[in-house]
């Protein structure tokens, strides 16, 4: 009989109770997800998978330590859950003490919804998106567009219990919209991508309409060299470059000064000024529209996280606050080494603290500069700065006298996110964003546009 016919939290229950490690934690994923596909203006494929993963940690006290095991499976029948607990208690009796290895988290509220059936998403996500679809369709092809692209919607809930008493439950919608337009004849192509929680709140049609306008612009076209350019990057490529940049501020590799976050007499720069304008990055588990986790929930220890620290409340982070560096990421075993504050990563990442001027009004503010759509292929080539090197995509525009006078080549770029912050002379309206690069493992993001005096277009590149 497969583990699916009995409810999550009776699946963690059971598995709490099969184990004769010291410690355990059990964590069940309970995964849904519905897709649409489109090409040349026409649906091309749907589907709904449904899934489950479950994970469970052991954890061994020793005279040397604790150890810690780690095993995640999917599809688990009933008849292999007590094999799966034991395969992690074998795990972590072969291991050797834990780094990073903590009391079990404890003394954390139940959630209320614990016993509650998963949250499942299905196709009826795009009851009202599908028609509106539809009527983009209609329009492009009566335009002389082609439409591609694709939506995802992910409902994943996870049940979270530890032989100390934790029973957290979170659900987590997640929805990504990409769009691409080209001309009939494939030589223009422009980019357009959303994120959403149930597809409510995005509209094809508009859309549509700015990838009509970009096409526009793409029929005229301007040489330009590699060089420094003044340069408007939309929220969609800030975002990008600043989830990297969070991805890279764990604290206890700024401590031991491996990280552009390393002072160079030691320890870290937390306190230094990284933007001259008064911005604030941060994050949220309760910010509307990018909610997430709450708690931590760790598969697997490395970087920023422990699962030692499962469980651990997530709060409100400013990372930067009014351009100074305020919090690095830190487990608890990272903060004991390095005195820095507990600072679990958290599930968002929001820029605020600009201006209100929209995209095109910073356009028409421009005398001449370059506006971006999107990067993609985005790398580190040296970690002491953060200098990462990408490619632009899918139209990079001159602008000339607040105007946009055609499509020049994409480039490759050479650029730190963190000197770009110092650099930046103009920040936008802060809105919700999908990171493009990053999109598979991070959606949840709100961004203005960035006005950068002399962004590094290092060489020309025929990528589209």
């Amino acid at each position: 009989m497969s583990a699916r016919n009995h409810k999550p939290h009776e699946i963690v229950e059971r598995a709490l109770e099969l184990s004769r490690a010291d410690g355990c934690v059990v964590i069940a994923d309970e995964h849904s997800s519905a897709n649409l596909r489109w090409a040349g203006n026409a649906l091309t494929t749907n589907g709904v998978t449904r899934g489950r993963t479950l994970t469970v940690v052991a954890t061994v006290d020793g005279r040397e330590g604790t150890a810690s095991g780690v095993v995640s499976r999917s599809a688990v029948t009933a008849d292999e859950l007590e094999p799966l607990v034991r395969a992690a208690e074998a795990a972590a009796r072969d291991a050797g003490p834990a780094e990073d290895a903590q009391p079990l988290v404890a003394d954390v509220p139940a959630s209320p919804d614990f016993t509650d059936a998963p949250a499942e998403t299905s196709s009826a996500v795009f009851g009202d998106f599908a028609p509106a679809l539809g009527e983009a369709f209609a329009r492009a092809r009566d335009g002389g567009r082609e439409l591609y692209g694709f939506a995802n919607h992910e409902l994943v809930s996870t049940y979270l219990g530890t032989s100390t008493g934790l029973r957290l439950r979170h659900d987590q919608p997640s929805g990504t919209l990409e769009v691409n337009a080209k001309s009939p004849d494939r030589t223009r192509s422009a980019w357009a991508g959303r994120s959403t929680r149930d597809f409510k709140d995005v509209d094809p049609a508009a859309m549509d309409a700015e990838l009509a306008v970009r096409l526009g612009w793409a029929e005229r076209r301007r040489s330009l060299p590699a060089g420094r350019y003044e340069t408007l990057l939309p929220p969609t490529a800030v975002a990008d470059l600043l989830i990297y940049q969070y991805w890279s501020s764990s604290g206890r590799d700024a401590a031991e000064g491996r990280t552009v976050f390393s002072s160079p007499g030691g320890g870290t720069r937390l306190g230094e000024r990284l933007a001259r304008l008064p911005l604030t990055l941060r994050s949220d588990p309760h910010e509307p529209g990018l909610e997430c986790a709450p708690f931590v929930v760790a598969h697997s220890s490395g970087g920023d996280q422990s699962v030692f620290d499962n469980g651990l409340p997530v709060r409100a982070t400013e990372w930067i606050g009014g351009g100074e560096l305020k919090h690095l990421t830190a487990t608890r075993h990272a903060a004991g080494l390095t005195g820095l504050p507990v600072a679990p990563a958290v599930g968002n990442l929001i820029l605020d603290g600009g201006g209100e001027r929209s995209l095109e009004e910073m356009v028409a503010g421009t005398e001449r500069g370059l506006l971006l759509t999107c990067l993609w292929y985005i790398r580190e080539v040296d970690p002491a700065t953060l200098l990462l090197t990408g490619l632009t995509r899918d139209g990079v525009y001159l602008v000339e006298n607040g105007e946009v006078t055609g499509e020049v080549t994409n480039f490759r770029f050479n650029e730190s996110p963190v000197g770009l912050l110092d650099r930046a002379t103009e920040a936008g309206r802060t809105e919700k964003t999908l990171p493009r690069e990053w999109s598979d493992y991070f959606t949840r993001a709100a961004m203005p546009a960035l006005r950068v005096p002399d962004f590094n277009m290092s060489s020309v590149s025929q990528g589209v």
